[in-house]
């Protein structure tokens, strides 16, 4: 048995997926790959870490990603966002592009987003592990049955959240999504290799918090 910390709140709404086939196969097999020699990404106590950050009575906005950054010491778990003292990564780059051109952001040295978890943004990459040097590695272990249950449970027990699908991957679950109840915000991924066809000048930043004040609800310091 691995042992992740997960928050309370989401502990209670997960609870018995943690029994279920696929998880305790999933499990089994990160297991495995450590018994292997792989290194795998992120560290376990940071596997959870999006849900750590925000936890589910917290969530304004869910942002879907991949899966982690597999280089070294660049994940922990939120997605697109890097360790403190890391490169920022293109689509990093490019997010932070779009926020300045948006809403007169100053971009930062750090690319580290945990300061938009503790404010509600659910960072959640849809897989949550990768190894080493890997990219797409743990992409087929089941962890995306995992993140859809999270994505589901968020859009029927909750109201008035923002959901932002950057590229076909996060658009892919958009039918997990109530659209009568949330507002779904879509466009081309932040990668370098699509950016320019529709993530810059989509504005996804100020119309998120637009949205949210109109609900009566904080809007997001980016």
């Amino acid at each position: 048995m691995l042992k992740i910390p997960l928050d309370e709140s989401w502990h209670e709404l997960l609870i018995k997926d943690f029994s279920k086939e696929y998880f305790i196969k999933l499990e089994q097999f990160l297991i495995e790959e450590k018994n292997r020699g792989y290194q795998i990404l992120p560290p376990n106590l940071e596997i959870f870490e999006a849900l750590n950050k925000t936890p589910f009575e917290k969530v304004k906005v869910v942002i879907i990603g991949q899966d982690p950054y597999h280089g070294p010491m660049q994940a922990h778990g939120l997605c697109f966002s890097v360790n403190d003292g890391i490169s920022i990564p293109p689509s990093l780059r490019n997010i932070f592009k779009e926020l300045k051109s948006d809403i007169n952001f100053k971009i930062p040295k750090s690319g580290n987003l945990i300061s938009w978890a503790q404010q509600g943004v659910l960072l959640l990459n849809s897989t949550l592990t990768v190894r080493l040097n890997e990219a797409n590695s743990h992409s087929k272990i089941g962890w995306q049955i995992f993140t859809d249950k999270i994505i589901s449970e968020v859009s029927s027990k909750k109201e008035n959240i923002v959901f932002i699908l950057w590229g076909a991957h996060a658009q892919n679950k958009l039918s997990l999504i109530d659209k009568n109840k949330h507002l779904v915000l879509q466009s081309a991924h932040p990668s370098p290799l699509s950016a320019s066809r529709g993530f810059f000048g989509c504005k996804h930043f100020s119309k998120t918090n637009k949205y949210l004040i109109n609900k009566n609800i904080e809007p997001i310091n980016w």
